[in-house]
C-alpha cells in the first residue's frame, strides 16, 4: 500500500472516532518516514482523542516544525492546548494559524474562545465580527458573538445574536442550546421549550442536560430537574457543579439517600481529590459532622496533606466547637494557600472565636485590601473590632443609623397591606415545593423558593417588590455618601436588585448567623408570622443582631427585631444577622432581598 493510501486510511479512521487504529496507522508510518509531518500531525490528533494530550502535542509540535507554513497543523495544535487548559498558549497557536490562513474559520473560532476563557471579551468579539464581516450569512460567526457577548454581561445582545443564528439556520443545535441556557439562567418561562428544541435537533450530553434542568427548576418541574441533573451526572460522573446541585435538589425533596450519585462517583475514583472534599462538605452541611471529620481525616492518610482538605477539616471541627483542633488545620491550609481566600477565611473565625483578634486583624486586613467590596470581610473586621475595643466596631454597627425599621405602605391596586400579605401567601405556597432546607445555606427547619422571585410575574409579587422602593429610597438618603464607610462609600448611582427570595420557617426552623455577600443592603418582610412572635421574652422567631457565625467570647446579639406582618427590616449586608428558632407548629412565612448601588466601595 502507498504512503498516501496509508495517510488517508489514518485519516479516514481518525474521523470515524478509531483513534486507537489511526495512531497504530501513523506509527507505522513515522518507524518508516520519521519526518513525515501528516503522519507526525495525524499521531498528535489521535492521541488527542485517546486522552494523552501531553504526548499528543509533543507530536503535534513535531509536525508544525516539520512544516511550519501548514496553518491548520497551528489551528488544530490550538484545539489541543484549549482542551488542556492552556488557554494563553492556545492563544499563540491561534494567532499563528489565522495569520497564515485569515480566511480560516475554525481557527478564528477558536481565537474567539479562547480570548473568552482569558475574559478579554471585548478582543473576543472583534474575533467574532470578524467572522461576521467575512460571511454575514454563516450562523457560526453569530453564535460565537453571541457568547462573546454573554460572557461581557451583555445578554440582551448575545440574545439577539443567537437568535440572528437560528433565523439563518433554523435547524442549528448549537445556537439553540446557547439560546435556552441564557434563557433558563435569565430564568425565562420559554427556555425549557427551546432546549427541547435543540435536543431534538441534537444537542444532547451534558450541557444539554444540566442547563434542561435549570430551566425545569425554574419552571416548578421539581422531578423533572431532578431527572435532567441526574442525566448530567450520567455523561460526566466527576463534575462538582452538577452532583452539588443533584445532592441538594435530593436532599430538599426528603430524598434520604440525596448524596449517593456522589457517593457512587468518589467511590470509583478514589484519587479525585475535588470530587472526595465534595462529599465531605455534603456530609458537613447537611448535619452528619462526625462522618464528615472521619472522612476527611481518612482522606489526608491516604492522600498526604491537602490544604484544601485541611481547610475543610478545620471548618467541620470549628462546626462542633472543636476550636483547638480546628486551629491546627487551619494554620497548616493557609501556610500551603496562603492566597486563597476560604482557607483564610475559616483561619480568621478560630482565632476570633479563641480571643486573638490581634493575631487576625492583619488576615483581614490583607483580605480587605485584595477584596474591597467584600461584605464578608466587612464583617470579620468589625468583629476584629468589637474584640479589641475599638470605634471602629461602633462606625460599622450604628444601630441607630444602620437599622431601620418600616412599615410598608399600601401598594397601587391593594386596599391594604394585609390583603397583599393574604395574596402573597397564596401565591408563596405555591412557590415553596419542597419539604427541606437547601443544605448549602443558613436556613435550617424550613423551606426556600428556588427561583428568583424577581423574574416571577405574580402580581402581588410584582407589587411587593415595587413597594419596597420607597423604604430603600428612604433608607439610602439617610446613609450619605461619606467615604469613609464601606456602606456610604458606595451609596451612589442607581439601586438594582441583585436577588430575592421567600422563607418559610417550619417548627424549630432558624437562620444561622451570616451575612450577604452580594449585596449592599439586606432586608427581611414578613408576610406571616406565628402567635408566639409576640412573646417578648423569648422572642421566637425573631431576627438578632451582632452575634458572628461561630461564636466569639463577648459577642452577643445586641439587637433584635419582632416579626410583624407588613414589617420590612432594612440592614447593611455585612452585618452579622440570624433568626431565633420558631417553636410551634405555626410557620413563619417571609420575603428577602439584596439590593446593591451603582457607585463603589463594599458590595
Amino acid at each position: 500500500m502507498s504512503l498516501q493510501a496509508d495517510l488517508d486510511r489514518a485519516s479516514a479512521l481518525l474521523n470515524r472516532g478509531e483513534a486507537h487504529q489511526s495512531a497504530e496507522i501513523c506509527g507505522a508510518i513515522l518507524a518508516r518516514e520519521p519526518r513525515n509531518a501528516v503522519a507526525a500531525h495525524l499521531l498528535g490528533l489521535a492521541l488527542k482523542e485517546i486522552g494523552d494530550l501531553e504526548q499528543g502535542a509533543e507530536w503535534m509540535r513535531l509536525s508544525i516544525r516539520l512544516d511550519p507554513n501548514q496553518g491548520e497543523f497551528r489551528a488544530n495544535f490550538g484545539n489541543l492546548l484549549r482542551k488542556w487548559g492552556k488557554p494563553i498558549r492556545a492563544e499563540r497557536a491561534y494567532r499563528a494559524a489565522v495569520e497564515l490562513l485569515p480566511d480560516h474559520r475554525p481557527a478564528r473560532t477558536g481565537l474567539a474562545l479562547t480570548l473568552i476563557d482569558l475574559g478579554r471579551t471585548a478582543e473576543a468579539e472583534e474575533q467574532a465580527q470578524i467572522l461576521i464581516k467575512k460571511s454575514e450569512s454563516e450562523p457560526d460567526g453569530w453564535v460565537t458573538l453571541g457568547l462573546a457577548l454573554d460572557a461581557a454581561g451583555r445578554t440582551a445582545d448575545a440574545e439577539a445574536a443567537y437568535r440572528r443564528a437560528i433565523a439563518l439556520d433554523p435547524a442549528h443545535a448549537v445556537a439553540r442550546h446557547n439560546l435556552g441556557a441564557l434563557l433558563a439562567r435569565l430564568e425565562r418561562p420559554e427556555a425549557s421549550k427551546v432546549l427541547d428544541e435543540a435536543r431534538r435537533l441534537g444537542a444532547d450530553g451534558y450541557e444539554a442536560a444540566f442547563n434542561r434542568g435549570h430551566a425545569l427548576l425554574n419552571e416548578g418541574d421539581v422531578a423533572g430537574a431532578e431527572n435532567e441533573f441526574a442525566r448530567a451526572v450520567e455523561h460526566q460522573p466527576d463534575s462538582i457543579d452538577a452532583q452539588l446541585i443533584l445532592a441538594r435538589l435530593r436532599f430538599m425533596r426528603g430524598d434520604a439517600k440525596f448524596a449517593r450519585a456522589l457517593a457512587a462517583a468518589s467511590s470509583a475514583d478514589r484519587d479525585n481529590i475535588p470530587l472526595q472534599r465534595l462529599l465531605a462538605e455534603v456530609m458537613w452541611r447537611a448535619g452528619n459532622l462526625t462522618a464528615a471529620e472521619t472522612f476527611l481525616q481518612d482522606l489526608l492518610k491516604r492522600k498526604g496533606p491537602e490544604p484544601q482538605v485541611q481547610s475543610l477539616l478545620a471548618q467541620v471541627l470549628l462546626e462542633q466547637g472543636l476550636v483547638r483542633e480546628a486551629e491546627e488545620q487551619a494554620l497548616a491550609a493557609v501556610a500551603g494557600l496562603p492566597e486563597d481566600e476560604r482557607a483564610v477565611q475559616t483561619l480568621v473565625s478560630v482565632l476570633l472565636a479563641r480571643e486573638r483578634a490581634a493575631e487576625a486583624a492583619p488576615f483581614i486586613a490583607g483580605q480587605r485590601q485584595r477584596h474591597p467590596q467584600s461584605q464578608t470581610w466587612v464583617a470579620f473586621e468589625a468583629s476584629a473590632a468589637r474584640s479589641l475595643g475599638r470605634d471602629r466596631y461602633r462606625e460599622l454597627y450604628d444601630y441607630e443609623r444602620l437599622l431601620r425599621v418600616f412599615e410598608l405602605e399600601t401598594p397601587r391596586g391593594w386596599s391594604s397591606v394585609a390583603e397583599l400579605n393574604e395574596a402573597l401567601k397564596a401565591v408563596l405556597a405555591e412557590r415553596h415545593r419542597f419539604s427541606n432546607h437547601p443544605f448549602d445555606q443558613t436556613l435550617r427547619n424550613g423551606t426556600q423558593t428556588p427561583r428568583s422571585l424577581l423574574t416571577d410575574p405574580d402580581p402581588a409579587i410584582r407589587s411587593l417588590l415595587q413597594a419596597f422602593e420607597g423604604p430603600i429610597r428612604e433608607y439610602r438618603r439617610a446613609l450619605g455618601t461619606a467615604a469613609g464607610h464601606p456602606l456610604s462609600a458606595a451609596n451612589s448611582g442607581e439601586a438594582r436588585f441583585t436577588g430575592a427570595w421567600s422563607v418559610r420557617l417550619h417548627r424549630d426552623g432558624f437562620h444561622v448567623n451570616h451575612v450577604h455577600p452580594d449585596g449592599l443592603i439586606s432586608s427581611a418582610y414578613y408576610v406571616d408570622v406565628p402567635v408566639e412572635t409576640l412573646d417578648a421574652e423569648a422572642k421566637s422567631g425573631w431576627i438578632k443582631f451582632g452575634e458572628p457565625r461561630y461564636p466569639i467570647p463577648g459577642h452577643a446579639p445586641e439587637r433584635f427585631v419582632q416579626p410583624r406582618p407588613g414589617r420590612l427590616v432594612l440592614f447593611p449586608s455585612y452585618m452579622w444577622h440570624g433568626t431565633n428558632a420558631i417553636r410551634g407548629a405555626d410557620t413563619r412565612l417571609c420575603v428577602a432581598f439584596d439590593v446593591r448601588a451603582g457607585g463603589g466601595g463594599a458590595r
